[in-house]
């Protein structure tokens, strides 16, 4: 694939325009010198680095840490000990999101036992719960790699 236009590039990497220009000024990807009358030429690795981002988006990682993994990439003598590490980090934050959903979906769960679906709004024991000053649903979200202790 030749060096492209950031219209081709876009196309090449199934993105849109602008999410090159927001990955130039995140720093994500370089922007290129302009050739002639304004026109940027994109390098093949261009598209090939934006692939990467998303890719890893779909994996969950965060543009910042996107960017690490990126520089693990890039840099000589980075070990993948580093990258096994970023990837057991973002499993366990998978993993506390989901204790944090299962905890939303028990507490959902109570309300939904609570109110038999008849009678006014006003008098639904979902919406009283909710009122209240200190209403039992579920914990806090906890941090990756830390169980919250009750």
């Amino acid at each position: 694939m030749p060096a492209q236009t950031i219209a081709r590039a876009a196309r090449a990497a199934d993105v849109n325009v602008e999410t090159i220009r927001y990955y130039e000024r995140r720093g994500l990807i370089e922007r290129p010198p302009t050739v002639g009358t304004a026109v940027r030429i994109y390098p093949d690795e261009t598209v090939r680095r934006i692939r990467f981002i998303k890719r890893a988006q779909k994996l969950g990682f965060t543009l910042r840490e996107i960017q690490d993994l990126l520089r693990l990439r890039a840099g000589r003598g980075a070990k993948s000990a580093s990258v096994r590490r970023k990837v057991e980090a973002k499993i366990a934050g998978v993993d506390a999101k989901l204790r944090d959903l299962r905890a939303m979906r028990r507490a959902l769960s109570e309300l939904l036992e609570s109110c038999s679906g008849r009678g006014d709004a006003e008098t639904c024991p979902i919406l009283r719960s909710l009122d209240e000053e200190a209403p039992a649903g579920p914990p806090e979200p906890t941090k990756p790699g830390r169980r919250k202790r009750s």
